[in-house]
C-alpha cells in the first residue's frame, strides 16, 4: 500500500534528460549488436558490397528520423509517434503502433542480452548462457527503475565508452591499413576487389541484406521517445538526431569499411558464427591478443547498454499505453520520482522468456530475434512516415523545429525501401520466418483492438485530447 500511495497516473514524467544525453541515449540502442554481431553476417553475404547496404540504410533511417523530428519537436508527447498516429489516423494506428514497437523492443531487450551472454563465453566458455542472460537482465532492469537522471547518466557513460571504442577501432584499422605493424605489413585496401571483386556475390546481396541493416539503424526512435523527459523537447531533439544520425553513418561505415579492408572479406565469412565478433576476430588477425580481450568486452558493455536503452523505451511505451487504458491501467502509474516502474517490470518480463528460449536452442536465438525484431521496426517505421502525411495536412499543428525534405517524395520513397525489405522474406530464412510470425501477430492486436479497446471513447482528433504530457513547446 505504501507503494501504491507513491504512485502517481497520468503523465508523471519528470524532465531530466539534456540533447547530449538523448543522443547517447538514441546511440545506445542503434550502436549495439545490429554493428557487432549482425556486421558479420551481412558481410558473409555480399561480401564488401555490405557497404552499400550501410550506405542505403543510413538513407532510409535519416528519412524517418526526420519525418520524427517533424513531428515530435511540435509535439513531444507522451507514447511519441503512437500517440500522435492516434491522433492523425486513428485510434487504431494508435494502439498497433505502439504495441508492435513495444514486441520488437522487447525481442530487442532479448537479443542484446544474448548477445551480451555470447561475448561473455570469450572467456568464460562453460557459462551456461541461460545463467547470463539473467545476471544482465538483472542489472538492466535494476538501472532502468532508478530516476531518469540516474538513467541518462549511466547510459551516457556506457554509450560515450563504445562510441570511444569504435573510434578507437577505426584508427587503429587505419594503422594497421596505412602502416602496418612489424608482425603484419599494411594491408592497403586490396581486400576490398581481390577476392572476388567488390561485388562478389552480386548485385542483388545488397538488398537481401537490407534487413540486418535496418536492424542496426533500429533504435533512432529513442530520441523522439524521450523528449517527453527532455529539458528541452523542441531544441533538444533537433541537435540530438542530426548528431545521432552523423555518428551512426561514421561508425557503421567507418568501421565496416576498416574491417573489409585489413581482413579478406572469405576469411570473415567462414570464420563468422555468433560465437566470435567480427572485431574480435580482426584483432586475433592482427596479432593482438590483449586488444581482442579488451574489444570483446567493449562489444559486451556495447550490448548491455543497447539492452537498457530499449529496456527505457519499452516501459516508456508500456506506461503510455497504460496511460490511455489501451494496456492495464496500474501500467500508466509512474513513482514519486517520475519513474514508470510498473511498465519497466513488466517489459523486463520479456527477459525470462529469452533466458527459457536460450536455454532451449541456446546461441541460435539470436538470429531468430534479429529477425523479428526487424519485423516490427520495419512496420512502425512504415507507420511513422505515413503518419507525417496525415500530420502535414493538418494547418493548426504546432509549428515544429524540424522538417524531412524532399515534399511528399522522400517519405514515399521511404515506404516503398521498406516494403522492399519484406519481401526479401521470399529468399532470406530469417525474414521468411519473422514474416510468418509478424503476419499473425498484426491480425492478433488487430483482434484485441476491436474487442477490447473499440468500445472506449477514442481520442477526437483535437490537440486538446491529446494525452496529459503533452508540451507545446517546439
Amino acid at each position: 500500500m505504501g507503494t501504491d500511495r507513491q504512485m502517481t497516473t497520468g503523465g508523471g514524467l519528470r524532465r531530466g534528460l539534456g540533447r547530449r544525453q538523448m543522443a547517447l541515449l538514441g546511440l545506445g540502442s542503434a550502436l549495439g549488436t545490429g554493428l557487432f554481431l549482425g556486421a558479420g553476417a551481412a558481410i558473409s553475404v555480399a561480401g564488401p558490397a555490405v557497404l552499400i547496404s550501410y550506405a542505403a540504410g543510413a538513407l532510409i533511417a535519416l528519412t524517418v528520423a526526420f519525418a520524427l523530428g517533424e513531428m515530435v519537436s511540435a509535439l513531444p508527447v507522451q507514447g511519441s509517434f503512437g500517440t500522435i498516429a492516434a491522433r492523425y489516423l486513428g485510434p487504431f494506428a494508435g494502439f498497433s503502433v505502439r504495441w508492435i514497437y513495444w514486441l520488437a523492443l522487447i525481442v530487442g531487450i532479448g537479443s542484446e542480452v544474448v548477445a551480451a551472454a555470447i561475448y561473455l563465453r570469450f572467456w568464460w566458455p562453460d557459462v551456461p548462457l541461460w545463467l547470463a542472460v539473467v545476471v544482465f537482465a538483472g542489472a538492466v532492469t535494476a538501472v532502468n527503475t532508478a530516476g531518469v537522471k540516474n538513467f541518462g547518466s549511466t547510459e551516457s557513460v556506457l554509450s560515450a565508452i563504445k562510441a570511444f571504442a569504435v573510434v578507437a577501432f577505426i584508427v587503429i584499422g587505419v594503422v594497421l591499413i596505412v602502416f602496418g605493424l612489424p608482425e603484419m605489413p599494411a594491408t592497403g585496401v586490396s581486400n576490398w576487389t581481390s577476392h572476388g571483386g567488390f561485388l562478389p556475390e552480386g548485385t542483388l546481396a545488397i538488398w537481401l541484406v537490407m534487413s540486418i541493416v535496418l536492424f542496426s539503424f533500429a533504435g533512432i526512435e529513442l530520441v523522439a521517445v524521450s523528449a517527453p523527459e527532455a529539458e528541452e523537447p523542441g531544441k533538444s531533439l533537433r541537435g540530438a538526431l542530426r548528431s545521432l544520425i552523423l555518428r551512426l553513418t561514421l561508425f557503421y561505415l567507418g568501421a565496416i569499411a576498416v574491417m573489409l579492408a585489413v581482413m579478406p572479406w572469405p576469411k570473415l565469412a567462414s570464420g563468422h558464427s555468433t560465437e566470435t565478433s567480427p572485431f574480435v576476430m580482426m584483432f586475433h588477425a592482427a596479432g593482438i591478443p590483449a586488444a581482442a580481450s579488451v574489444t570483446n568486452f567493449v562489444v559486451l558493455v556495447t550490448a548491455l547498454s543497447a539492452a537498457n536503452a530499449n529496456l527505457y523505451a519499452s516501459g516508456r511505451m508500456l506506461h503510455s499505453l497504460g496511460g490511455d487504458r489501451l494496456a492495464p491501467r496500474a501500467l500508466g502509474a509512474t513513482t514519486r520520482h517520475g519513474v514508470p516502474r510498473r511498465a519497466v517490470l513488466v517489459s523486463s518480463l520479456g527477459f525470462l522468456v529469452t533466458a527459457g528460449l536460450t536455454a532451449l536452442f541456446g546461441a541460435r536465438v539470436f538470429s531468430v530475434m534479429l529477425a523479428l525484431g526487424t519485423f516490427g521496426v520495419i512496420a512502425v517505421w512504415i507507420i511513422i512516415l505515413c503518419t507525417l502525411y496525415a500530420f502535414r495536412k493538418d494547418a493548426d499543428r504546432p509549428p515544429s523545429t524540424l522538417r524531412l525534405r524532399g515534399g511528399r517524395v522522400t517519405p514515399a520513397l521511404g515506404i516503398m525501401a521498406l516494403l522492399s525489405v519484406y519481401a526479401t522474406g521470399f529468399y532470406v530464412p530469417e525474414m521468411r520466418l519473422a514474416c510468418y510470425v509478424g503476419g499473425p501477430a498484426l491480425a492478433l492486436l488487430a483482434v484485441a483492438y476491436w474487442v477490447l479497446v473499440r468500445r472506449r471513447t477514442p481520442l477526437s482528433g483535437d490537440p486538446s485530447d491529446l494525452p496529459p504530457a503533452v508540451t507545446r513547446t517546439g
